[in-house]
């Protein structure tokens, strides 16, 4: 198996990280990933990352559990299992709302907490690689694949848009 190189550079404040990912663009340096501890507004945008699909997925899989649990009840109560609660009809709507709710909320949320795992590949069985222990705390941290590029440019260029520390790994 071919081993990989990878370079990181990392950062101490979010703006430095997005102007150092800037002027990498700029030069044409392609950017492997880019890790930070806490979200960074705009980082998005600047990596030029495709708006997510998750929310698609969300809303499919609410109005799956809408009809899921309006169907169930619907054929539990008129078909199934007919009862006469003080003289109300069988296929009561209202009453059904509670139910409905609930399982269009569960549907969503398992549908959005799976599709995340699986989109970020992670959850069991992920093969995660912790580069720099900082990342989890207060660094910053771009990574460059070296397999197009030149790695002393790599390094030349990390340095001069200002990383505070650059490292060298073989994956």
């Amino acid at each position: 198996m071919k081993q990989k190189k990878i370079v990181s550079g990392y950062f101490t404040d979010d703006k430095d990280l997005i102007v150092a990912i800037k002027k990498l663009q700029a030069r044409n340096i392609a950017i492997a990933d880019v890790r930070t501890p806490f979200p960074v507004h705009g980082l998005d945008t600047v990596l030029k990352f495709k708006r997510s699909r998750l929310p698609r997925a969300g809303f499919i899989a609410g109005v799956i559990g809408l009809c899921v649990g309006l169907g169930f009840q619907a054929w539990v109560f008129t078909k199934a299992w007919p009862l006469n609660f003080g003289g109300k009809p069988n296929f009561s709507l209202p009453s059904f709302i509670p139910v409905t709710f609930e399982l269009t909320v569960l549907f969503t949320a398992f549908a959005l907490v799976f599709g995340f795992l699986i989109r970020s590949k992670l959850g069991p069985g992920s093969d995660a690689v912790l580069y720099d222990e900082a990342v989890t705390d207060d660094h910053f941290q771009i990574l460059l694949d070296v397999k197009d590029s030149n790695e002393e440019t790599m390094l030349q260029t990390l340095t001069e848009v200002g990383a505070k520390g650059i490292q060298t790994h073989e994956v």
